[in-house]
Order: C-alpha cells, then sequence, then structure tokens
C-alpha cells in the first residue's frame, strides 16, 4: 500500500474547490438572477437560496472567499492524505 503526500492531496483539494468556487463566481456575475437562482437551487435539491444570495460583492471579498476555501480544501486534503496513510501503516503492522 502506498502512502499520499500530505502537502500535494491538501494543494491538489485545495486549488480544486477554489477552482470550483470561481465558477460560482463566474456564474452569478454572467447570468440573469433568476438563471442563477435556479442553478444553485437545483445543485441542492431545491432548497430556496434566493433569500440568503447577494449579488452585491465587493470584489475583495471574493478573493478573501477564494483563500478561505482554498486553506479550507487544503486542510481537508491534508486530513484525508494522514488518515489513509495511518491506516496503511496500521494495516502493515497487523500483517
Amino acid at each position: 500500500m502506498e502512502t499520499l503526500s500530505i502537502k500535494r492531496l491538501g494543494f491538489s483539494l485545495g486549488m480544486g474547490m477554489a477552482i470550483i468556487y470561481l465558477g460560482c463566481v463566474f456564474v452569478m456575475l454572467t447570468v440573469p438572477r433568476d438563471a442563477a437562482v435556479g442553478f444553485f437551487n437545483s445543485l441542492t435539491h431545491g432548497v430556496d437560496w434566493s433569500p440568503i444570495m447577494r449579488w452585491e460583492m465587493p470584489w475583495w471579498e471574493m478573493i478573501i472567499g477564494v483563500i478561505q476555501v482554498f486553506i479550507l480544501g487544503w486542510l481537508f486534503g491534508a486530513m484525508i492524505a494522514a488518515f489513509y496513510n495511518l491506516g496503511g501503516r496500521m494495516a502493515r503492522e497487523r500483517t
């Protein structure tokens, strides 16, 4: 059983989540309000997001959001790799 690089998996997941966040920003900036609400509602099985969606968001808040999502993704990816490696180590010790 191979080990996963904690830094590489963390970075990969963080970048993936940041790209998805930027895709969300792109959708919000380019499509009409009703289409955006319909798109996001369909992603969450019909939960109505229209009361909490903000349409006027400063650019610096979007940048902070991308950074926060990247950090959370990095931490989650690192945690997955660490638990995967721990499980592999425990399995090798049992055999």
